[in-house]
């Protein structure tokens, strides 16, 4: 009854099912035997002799590079920050200087009379001057916005804002106009010395 059952159309499905059960096992244990030698193969010796497979190891690379990429981005954005800081202060920072020597009050005094412009990259700062005399100094202060004096500019300040502007540093020989103002500024003083209404209308 078994053969016949077996003969029959059931039987030979049952048998080539079995068949290819067999053959299906065979093929596993045979790709599994593969698998064993390939993954032993991607064996790496790292370090002290530590073992680890190459795909674990390409996997733990891949996560450091992300992580490293992460930190870059991150400190390229806070430098990108700073650096926007540094830029502005730098814009408020002096840049631009000049300084013109010239003989005030008609003396010949080895043009030691001085302009001198300090000017940020908004054209903006201060003129200093000092009108030298051989009893006394008057120094003088103006402020400067976008390259116009707030109080009017002698001829030699305007010549030192304008150097200033255009890179060069040091101008020997102002004009004549400051020794003319120094000399209305000696006379508007009393008897001691000390500055009239003119002179404190020009500072």
């Amino acid at each position: 009854m078994i053969a016949t059952s077996l003969t029959g159309t059931q039987g030979i499905l049952a048998l080539a099912a079995l068949a290819v059960a067999v053959l299906a096992l065979i093929a596993c244990t045979v790709l599994a035997r593969m698998v064993h030698r390939l993954r032993g193969a991607q064996k790496l010796v790292l370090g002290e002799g530590e073992a680890r497979d190459v795909i674990a190891h390409s996997a733990s690379l891949h996560e450091a590079f992300e992580a490293l990429q992460e930190y870059v981005g991150d400190v390229a954005a806070r430098l990108d920050q700073r650096l926007d800081g540094v830029e502005v202060a730098l814009t408020g920072a002096v840049s631009h200087h000049a300084l013109v020597r010239y003989d005030a009050y008609n003396e010949l005094s080895g043009q030691q009379s001085v302009s001198i412009a300090l000017l940020d990259d908004r054209r903006s700062g201060i003129v200093l001057t000092c009108i030298h005399h051989r009893d006394q100094a008057r120094v003088y202060a103006k402020q400067v916005r976008d390259g116009v004096g707030e109080l009017e500019l002698s001829p030699e300040e305007t010549e030192a804002v304008r150097h200033a502007l255009s890179g060069d540093s040091l101008v020997a020989g102002g004009t004549d106009q400051r020794a003319q103002d120094a000399s209305v500024s000696v006379l508007a003083e009393d008897g001691q010395g000390r500055p009239g209404p003119a002179d404190a209308a020009g500072t």
